[in-house]
């Protein structure tokens, strides 16, 4: 066997160097690398045309030449920065008189004195912005003194100490026990073994979604380039949970409806795909996509299906309750694994309460982080977060007890009912249409005939803090309790400012539509995140 080898290689290799030699040494060596590295840049383009679509890719590509150009970069640069100034100038963000170092002399209690100084020159918010503020009323008396009070009694706690805080840890198992009823927990669909934790905020939760999915999927089918898919209407917080734990991420375009794109989304699956992403309903348009065929999907493919509940956790479930038309959304639709449910905003608990739930232990155990060669002892942490304030969490166990289900049933018909008051005044201003058709307390509101940005300027000089959105270029008011008495002044005002930009079109002095159009046409989508990237820098 070896003699019969031996020969061939050794003709192999005679014909190989006879080959070679026509050509001179240096092209032998030079000509596989070079080779290489093309290889290696096609590939790479390959993968940036296949991540950001053909047209984004060659305007990259084109602008990336284009500031080559002797002082075209400098001149962009300019331009960026006088967007960035005009930002800064609208409000936000004057640094002129903060302290830099520590007084020499504390101010002792005075210094409580000095804080509602500061405060009292905030913008008023009571009513007037979209979403921020859920809680009814004003901060001295009801469910906000009682909020307060909660808070301030475990001001110190800290759940990561179980032995001491016994109480906070207790009250974290209540939340997301009493939070997992709603969403189905109990029902045999769910299959009895819904666990949770609570976060910091709804990011914070999608953010261990999407973790704990990708870790899951790798132990269960070895995926090691995972890859998402989620409707461009879902929150931001995907992107940065994609660029945090290394996720390829497919962004699908909606339906006509708004909704996400079931089929759509089903063309993008393949071996890598970890997990979908479903919202009940979408932050821009109130809008709930079928998480039903969302979840058969998933189902069907053995991948992770997440819901996002942060606006709808504590309105769909008491909504379905009084009657509205509420679709399935919870863990009692197959192919459910994981949800996302923010008690800080309609739950009416105090600011960084989120919950994050999944179908079981099996899923769950991948969000946790174990330490186990650490000098400073054995670590394990269930959320991205070590220390956790027990104050938030005493807050919402103190909401959910003080209301109960009579009280978000009521807070609920409430929201609800003024949201539908908010879609019926709009339709009877022509000039506006709402966009889709909402499910929840979400109203975005669009223009045929005057620019939306226009008259969201004019509305901010009234003193109302609307969303501004695009695709189509809208806003949308977030209703809620702070809204229910002001239903009919919210109205009027809106119908004024359209009249006015119906009347006087063109952008106001300090306003942002210029900078709102201008950002929704640049083609160069790289340049509008280096703009808001800019302004982050300045504004923080």
């Amino acid at each position: 066997m070896e003699s019969s080898i031996l020969p061939t290689v050794i003709r192999l290799r005679a014909s190989a160097n006879s080959y070679l030699s026509q050509f001179e040494p240096l092209a032998i060596v030079v000509v596989p690398i070079v080779s290489f590295l093309i290889a290696r840049i096609l590939q790479s383009f390959i993968q940036v045309i296949q991540e950001k679509g053909v047209k984004a890719t060659i305007i990259g590509f084109f602008m990336t030449l284009i500031k080559l150009v002797p002082g075209v970069k400098k001149y962009i640069d300019a331009e960026k920065q006088k967007v960035v100034d005009k930002l800064q100038s609208s409000g936000k963000s004057s640094r002129d008189g903060w302290k830099t170092e520590l007084p020499n002399t504390g101010l002792g209690t005075r210094v409580l004195e000095e804080m509602k100084d500061f405060k009292q020159k905030d913008p008023a918010w009571q009513g007037k912005c979209s979403g921020t503020v859920y809680i009814g009323g004003n901060e001295s008396e009801g469910h906000f003194s009682l909020i307060n009070e909660a808070c301030s009694m475990f001001a110190h706690a800290n759940p990561l100490h179980l032995d001491v805080f016994k109480s906070v840890v207790r009250f974290e198992a209540e939340v997301v026990a009493m939070t997992g009823a709603l969403f189905g927990s109990k029902e045999k669909a769910s299959g009895g073994k819904v666990c949770g934790n609570m976060t910091s905020g709804g990011t914070e939760s999608i953010l261990l979604a999407v973790k704990s999915s990708r870790d899951y999927m790798r132990a269960k089918k070895n995926i090691t380039c995972p890859e998402m898919i989620i409707p461009e209407s879902a929150h931001s917080a995907y992107d940065k949970a994609c660029q945090y734990f290394k996720i390829k991420l497919w962004r699908v375009p909606v339906n006509k409806e708004f909704q996400a794109d079931v089929k759509a989304i089903k063309k993008y699956i393949n071996k890598n795909t970890i997990m979908i992403v479903g919202s009940a309903p979408g932050f821009p348009h109130g809008i709930i996509d079928p998480i039903e065929e969302l979840g058969q999907l998933a189902f069907s493919y053995g991948i992770c299906l997440h819901v996002d509940l942060c606006l709808g956790g504590f309105v769909l479930p008491f909504a379905r309750k009084l009657g509205y038309p509420i679709p399935p959304f919870d863990f009692t639709v197959q192919g459910v694994t994981s949800i996302s449910a923010d008690v800080h905003k309609y739950g009416l608990a105090p600011k960084g309460a989120s919950i994050v739930l999944y179908r079981n232990h099996d899923i769950r155990k991948h969000q946790f982080v174990a330490v186990t060669e650490w000098t400073g002892g054995l670590y394990v942490s269930p959320t991205i977060a070590g220390s956790r304030p027990g104050s938030v969490i005493a807050g919402a166990w103190a909401a959910m007890i003080s209301l109960g289900e009579e009280g978000y049933l009521e807070h609920t018909r409430e929201i609800m009912e003024a949201s539908k008051r908010i879609q019926q005044g709009v339709e009877q201003i022509p000039e506006l249409f709402i966009v889709g058709r909402p499910d929840m307390t979400i109203v975005a509101l669009g223009s045929n005939i005057i620019d939306i940005f226009e008259v969201n300027d004019i509305l901010s000089s009234k003193g109302w803090h609307l969303s501004p959105l695009q695709r189509p270029n809208s806003i949308h008011i977030c209703v809620t309790l702070q809204h229910v008495p002001v239903v009919d002044e919210f109205l009027k005002d809106l119908n004024d400012s359209v009249q006015t930009v119906k009347k006087n079109p063109g952008p106001i002095s300090g306003g942002l539509a210029p900078i709102y159009g201008a950002a929704g046409k640049i083609p160069d989508r790289g340049m509008v995140s280096e703009l808001l990237v800019d302004y982050m820098d300045n504004a923080c």
